[in-house]
């Protein structure tokens, strides 16, 4: 009867460990599935840059236009300069760091406004190949990620 118990709580404890072992086995999937995405996540967004051409026109000479009048570029500048004037000036040097940082958003906002992008031709397989190993690296990664336990 001593040994049927001890056969029991064997079987149990082997159980128990097979059950594991089988966790255990899906845990290493789910990482390798991770990082097997984000490998083909990454080449599919290697391809599609490859294939961009980013050019810059520089606004055609002017930043903005107000009705039929054009702010030339060099006026963006303008700004920066008022604002690293008055840090020097004034006492209270917050107001001029307001107008260094507006400055340097004007600047970045122009550079930005006269930025083309394109699309440089391309077969349809490259292009089926680019934006699905995209798609599928995302999903395998977001799986592994957003998983429920």
């Amino acid at each position: 009867m001593a040994k049927n118990k001890y056969d029991k709580e064997l079987e149990k404890t082997l159980e128990e460990l097979r059950e594991y072992n089988q966790k255990r086995k899906k845990e290493k999937n789910e990482l390798l599935n991770f990082f097997i995405g984000l490998i083909m996540f990454g080449a599919g967004l290697f391809l599609i840059l490859q294939n961009i051409r980013v050019t810059s026109s520089w606004g055609g000479g002017y930043f903005y236009h107000i009705g039929s009048w054009g702010v030339p570029n060099g006026l963006i500048v303008v700004p920066l300069i008022i604002g690293v004037f008055m840090l020097f000036i004034m006492d209270r040097k917050i107001f001029g760091w307001i107008v260094c940082v507006l400055g340097i958003v004007f600047i970045l906002a122009s550079v930005i406004m006269s930025v083309q992008i394109r699309w440089l031709h391309s077969s349809g397989y490259a292009f089926i190949l680019m934006f699905g190993l995209v798609a599928s690296g995302g999903g395998l990664m977001l799986k592994a990620l957003f998983k429920s336990k």
